[in-house]
Order: C-alpha cells, then sequence, then structure tokens
C-alpha cells in the first residue's frame, strides 16, 4: 500500500495555503520573517522540483553522486558563512572546515564498515542529513560566539588583563553559547519515538522496510548527527576564537 501523498492540484493548494499561513502569522506576529518565508516556500519548491528531475540519473553513476554531494557541500558552506558573517564575502568560506571534517569521517565510517552500502540510493540521503546537520550546527555556533563575544566584550578584555591569551580568553566567553548549538541535535535523539518520528524513520517505512529496519536507520542517522555535530561545533568555536570567522568592520 503506498503511504505517499497524491501528487495533484489539492496537494498543491495546501502547501499554499501553509506557507500562507506561516507568513501572515510571522508578519502580523511582528517577527520580521514574513517575506523569508514566502521565499523559502518557492524555493522549496523550485529546488525540490529540479532534484526530483535530476536525482534518477545522479543515482546512476557514483561519479555524478559524488558531485552532487559536493555541490551540497558548497551550498551548506554558503549558507552557514552567511549565516554567521552576514554577508556572501569575507571569511565565511572557513566554514567549509567544519562541515567537512564533521561529515567525511562519519560518512566514510558509515560506507567503509559496510553499515551502509556504498551505492549511491543509499550514500545520498545519507550524506544530505550529515551535511544539513552540520551546516546548522556551524551557523548557529559561529553566530551565537560572534554575538557573545560582542555583547560580553567588557568580560574578554577582562581576561586579556588577566593574562590570557586572545583565544583563551574568547573560549572562556563564547563556549558556553556555543554549545547550545547541540541542544536542537540531542533534544531529537533523547525524545525520538517519543515526541516525533523523525524523517529518516517515515521514509524508510514509506519506501516499504518494517518498522525494525526503520528503527535502526533512524538511530544510524540520529547518532551520526550527534558525532558529526560535535565537530562542526568545536572546530566553528575555534576558528572564532582565532579570529579566522569573523564580521565584517563596521
Amino acid at each position: 500500500m503506498n503511504a505517499a501523498p497524491e501528487i495533484g492540484p489539492v496537494l498543491g493548494l495546501v502547501l499554499l495555503a501553509l506557507a500562507a499561513a506561516a507568513a501572515l502569522l510571522a508578519r502580523f506576529g511582528g517577527l520580521g520573517v514574513g517575506r523569508d518565508v514566502v521565499v523559502a516556500s518557492v524555493r522549496a519548491v523550485v529546488q525540490l522540483a529540479v532534484v526530483s528531475l535530476l536525482i534518477a540519473a545522479v543515482l546512476e553513476r557514483a561519479g555524478w553522486t559524488a558531485l552532487f554531494i559536493l555541490g551540497m557541500v558548497a551550498v551548506a558552506v554558503a549558507t552557514a558563512g552567511r549565516r554567521i558573517t552576514g554577508t556572501s564575502r569575507g571569511s565565511g568560506w572557513w566554514t567549509a572546515a567544519p562541515i567537512a571534517a564533521g561529515v567525511a569521517p562519519v560518512l566514510a565510517l558509515l560506507v567503509g564498515s559496510g553499515v551502509v552500502p556504498a551505492r549511491p540510493v543509499a550514500v545520498l540521503p545519507i550524506a544530505g542529513i550529515m551535511i544539513g546537520g552540520a551546516m546548522t550546527s556551524t551557523g548557529l555556533t559561529g553566530r551565537r560566539a560572534l554575538d557573545e563575544l560582542e555583547t560580553r566584550r567588557g568580560e574578554y578584555e577582562g581576561g586579556l588583563a588577566l593574562g590570557l591569551i586572545p583565544r583563551d580568553a574568547a573560549l572562556e566567553v563564547a563556549r558556553p553559547a556555543a554549545a547550545l548549538a547541540l541542544f536542537p541535535v540531542l533534544d531529537q535523539t533523547r525524545t525520538v519515538g517519543l515526541v516525533t518520528l523523525p524523517g529518516a524513520f517515515v521514509g524508510v517505512l514509506l519506501g516499504g522496510a518494517d518498522p525494525i529496519e526503520a528503527g535502526a536507520i533512524q538511530l544510524l542517522v540520529l547518532i551520526g548527527l550527534l558525532a558529526v555535530e560535535a565537530i562542526a561545533v568545536l572546530i566553528t568555536l575555534e576558528l572564532v576564537a582565532t579570529g579566522r570567522l569573523h564580521r565584517p568592520a563596521k
């Protein structure tokens, strides 16, 4: 029995209603992101339509799959860098380090151990989830760390006055806030199956697997994400503390 939603006018109308409701609520609630909601929704429709058309061709060859994954990493780097620095130029390209350093070893372990089959159809979705998690944790860590260094400038300078080197003084101020970037994946892992049924679990079920197999895949994804995001958070924090990742001078 096919549990996927039926593609047609009704699906389009439902998506339009949900996007409009989210945008209106954000606007009238004074959140200032009403336009962002509309743009993000339109981009999601266009991007997924294009990906859906390309994915069959991409999955036919490992080389095309590798290029597709590299493209995902490039977009993640640009997105995280812009989120942290507020611009697409400047030091934002340093976000490539935490994203790549988080995803590469975990993905290599999963594929190399045989837990994830070395086939494009298996590697691509797992890689996408890992890259997305690394992008989010990198962006949150960098933004919160830089915010803390700006708002608690006096504490940073006090650390310098006590003899700390700039890196250590920055870490003392920024580390607690940066740790908050791990809270979403920690909460998701703690409550999986109790509060939500995450995407990997639902996707595998929709693909026809039994619940035990779906649960195993979801565990692999969640615990893999913990490792990916922990690496990304620590490297991003180090980049901020050493001044490599910073906002443009005002």
